[in-house]
């Protein structure tokens, strides 16, 4: 049998490989997964490129966290984009796009997951100098800097992804009913890939950004509670559902990632082992589709924090959000933190009460 592309496929693998089947191998699975991304297609792909278009239309002057929220949306619109090709293969249990899509999608699919966690660190890093250190934010944070950071992260996540290509391929397998079909699906053929690529994925993916992230909320959160900003307990609380819901979202597909890891450290036929394996097979699906999530949660929450903004500016309401500056009645230019829906801590100030200011991105 042969793929899209011409080439031969391998035979179907056989039962002593721990890979033997795919993440559709599940009815239930594929199906609840399909059902997730397909809701996720919905509300990610005009929520994340509502904001891209909000930014590049509407905003003049963009601060370091409008162009971090502009890459932010991009990266997640795109990857929403492409839940549609995974949406099919779930729905059909068979990969019906060639040996070349299969890896080159697998390959975006990573490096977005990648750009997301880093662009979101950066926010976290960017936010926390702008409260903690406002009088050298615009030496150590200004947007030449952030710029070159940026394209620096995007070269790094295309370094980072390319184990996606390496370990991923078009192969026969059988389904619970023993009918064969095409699947996209790892091709580790030693347990050390396995241990290398999903353990990787979980550190620089997860552990490490996320490890980051905390750090630095916790220091923001400290530095907002010595300040007696009557607002600040409502900023405190949308930063904390920004970062839980994050680590909610991603927590299981890298908690399966490690219990994948794990099981290539028993020997074969180990009791523990086949249920390990069991786990990791039959939740991957799921996992990954909870994942996505995370990826069209922050449309929602930006709307949830601009919606004072709503009546009175329309479609501008997300624009309006991220500049964060009004001008005062007397003409001169003041930069104010709009504690109660805005987050944008471009503009703080070197005096206390602008860095109380919560921000609507991470």
């Amino acid at each position: 049998m042969k793929n899209l592309s011409g080439s031969n496929l391998p035979p179907t693998v056989g039962d002593s490989n721990p890979e033997s089947d795919s993440v559709v191998s599940n009815d239930f699975s594929t199906t609840f997964g399909a059902l997730i991304l397909g809701l996720v297609f919905l509300l990610g792909v005009p929520g994340n490129f509502f904001i891209v278009w909000s930014i590049l239309a509407r905003i003049r002057r963009r601060s370091v966290t409008a162009i971090l929220i502009l890459n932010l949306a991009f990266a997640d619109g795109f990857l929403m984009f492409l839940t549609i090709f995974f949406i099919i293969y779930l729905a059909k249990q068979t990969w019906v796009f060639g040996a070349a899509m299969c890896k080159g999608m697998f390959y975006l699919c990573n490096s977005n997951m990648y750009a997301s966690i880093f662009l979101i660190t950066l926010m976290s890093v960017h936010r926390l100098v702008a409260v903690v250190f406002p009088r050298k934010v615009s030496l150590i944070a200004s947007k030449k800097i952030a710029r070159r950071v940026i394209v620096v992260m995007w070269v790094l996540v295309m370094l980072i992804a390319i184990p996606s290509v390496v370990f991923r391929d078009v192969r026969i397998d059988k389904d619970e009913r023993n009918k064969t079909r095409v699947v996209c699906a790892p091709n580790h053929t030693l347990p050390r890939h396995v241990r290398f690529q999903y353990a990787l994925e979980t550190v620089a993916g997860f552990i490490l950004p996320y490890a980051i992230i905390i750090t630095c909320y916790v220091l923001i959160l400290r530095r907002l509670r010595q300040t007696k900003f009557k607002r600040r307990i409502r900023s405190e609380k949308l930063i904390l559902a920004i970062v839980v819901m994050f680590g909610l979202f991603w927590l299981p597909y890298h908690v399966i990632n490690m219990i994948q890891v794990a099981a290539e450290w028993y020997p074969d036929n180990s009791p523990t082992r086949e249920m390990l394996e069991h786990i990791s097979k039959s939740s991957r699906a799921v996992t990954s589709a909870l994942a996505f999530i995370s990826s069209c949660a922050n449309p929602v929450l930006y709307t949830f924090a601009g919606k004072s903004y709503i009546k009175k500016n329309g479609l501008a309401f997300m624009a309006k959000l991220f500049e964060g500056i009004t001008s005062d009645q007397g003409g001169n230019k003041k930069s104010r933190v709009l504690g109660k829906d805005t987050l944008d801590t471009s503009n703080i100030q070197a005096n206390s009460s602008a860095s109380q200011s919560g921000q609507n991105g991470i």
